[in-house]
């Protein structure tokens, strides 16, 4: 893939990805070669989940398909891959390349530059049953770079401030995220008492019920008891699709924001909108539960007041009488799903109905207490979002920042001169 003589930056130079560093193959592993001691053999699971368990060799292998730290690996077959390695010695198993720069070349810098060209790379794969780069790619792939070694470590530096910061986000995210599901484990089941203590055996006093030991002011409801259940297409026929129309929404269609994903949404006829008006009305805190195909997955709607849509055929409508922020987190508890797994796999039918709905068992605490466990929640839940917020930023960032300086749109030389002065 030839790129526009024209178009090459002042002190930029035109060259092939084969021009830039050698790429040598992993070693071609066996299966009766792995052992359960040895040097680590490093497959595409290892480099996309660290945690991934090992195979081992216990042979030498040549020293050329050995990876150390600070190596850069690079993915060669359908499942593009880029890494520069962080731990310990280890044997490269194939479809993996082991990246070594060329003199002139920043290693940092390969990486983006690869990483930015995963995707044109991708269109030119060879192979039928397992799509690859071959070196006959390598060699016609061509891309514009700095031929200033200095200009392309300053690059790399600007984008690994950004990787860095995406990196701690997604352990904040993950960290907040534990913290949620154990302080969920804790707060539905034993609840906070009215100093802000959560509930224990040793502390407050417990009974039994049909859910296990549960605080002595709790009770176990249906969850009929708490909410009214409505079964949006009761004629239960999908609508014919149009092509300008309402959104037909289900499980599926909402962002991880919790809106509505309108772009990809099915689209319905104003009619079935009127129809299901007529039938009820979406109010703040009304949420939606998968019954077929994606099982449960609850969902809290917008408000018909910012969006006109309709509901699919496949969920159901809940509508709580009160307390809604606490029968959301109530239903995406542990305990309720376990609920709902057993009832789907206690019956050939593959749907969660409006019966079985109503017969989830919710622990329920007095209504002050429901106000303190959701407060806790909806803080933390925040926290998370917030979070995810500054991930999807940043992401963005990263993206103009590649395009912009990987193309020479915007040059770094003024940071360069800086740098030198200090």
């Amino acid at each position: 893939m030839e790129e526009n003589q024209a178009h090459i930056p002042d002190g930029w130079e035109n060259k092939s990805l084969i021009q830039l560093a050698d790429y040598i193959n992993g070693y071609g592993f066996k299966p009766d070669d792995w052992s359960k001691e040895g040097i680590p053999i490093i497959r595409i699971e290892q480099l996309k989940n660290p945690n991934t368990e090992y195979d081992y060799c216990n042979f030498t292998i040549p020293e050329k398909n050995t990876i150390n730290e600070g190596d850069l690996i690079f993915s060669w077959s359908a499942s593009l891959f880029l890494k520069i390695w962080d731990r310990q010695e280890a044997a490269l198993n194939q479809h993996l390349f082991k990246v070594i720069p060329f003199g002139g070349v920043d290693k940092l810098f390969l990486k983006y530059l690869l990483d930015s060209s995963i995707l044109d790379l991708m269109k030119n794969a060879q192979g039928s049953t397992m799509q690859h780069i071959t070196r006959k790619e390598l060699h016609s792939f061509h891309r514009f770079l700095p031929k200033s070694k200095t200009e392309q470590t300053q690059i790399a530096t600007i984008l690994s401030k950004v990787d860095e910061a995406i990196t701690k986000t997604e352990q904040l995210i993950a960290k907040y995220t534990r913290i949620k599901t154990g302080l969920m484990q804790d707060l539905l089941t034993k609840g906070i008492d009215e100093n802000g203590n959560i509930r224990s055996e040793e502390t407050h006093e417990f009974k039994d019920s049909a859910l296990g030991r549960i605080p002595k002011e709790w009770e176990v409801k249906k969850l009929g008891d708490l909410m009214f259940a409505v079964d949006p297409q009761p004629d239960h026929r999908t609508p014919s699709a149009v092509t300008d129309g309402v959104p037909y929404v289900g499980i599926s269609d909402f962002l991880e924001n919790g809106e509505i994903d309108l772009k990809s949404c099915r689209k319905v006829g104003f009619n079935v909108l009127e129809k299901q008006q007529r039938l009820f009305k979406v109010e703040l805190g009304d949420l939606i539960f998968g019954k077929i195909g994606t099982i449960g997955k609850p969902t809290v709607l917008p408000n018909f007041s910012n969006h006109h849509f309709t509901l699919s055929a496949n969920i159901i409508l809940i509508k709580p009488h009160e307390s809604p922020d606490f029968i959301y987190w109530s239903l995406i508890s542990n305990y309720v799903e376990d609920q709902v797994q057993l009832a789907i796999h206690s019956t050939s039918q593959p749907a969660f109905g409006m019966q079985k709905i109503r017969d989830i068992n919710i622990l329920t605490p007095l209504p002050a207490e429901r106000e303190r466990i959701t407060s806790k929640l909806n803080k933390l839940n925040e926290g998370v979002i917030s979070e995810k917020i500054k991930y999807k930023k940043l992401q963005s960032l990263k993206t103009g920042l590649m395009q912009d300086l990987l193309s020479g749109k915007v040059r770094v030389n003024h940071l360069i001169k800086e740098t030198a002065s200090v």
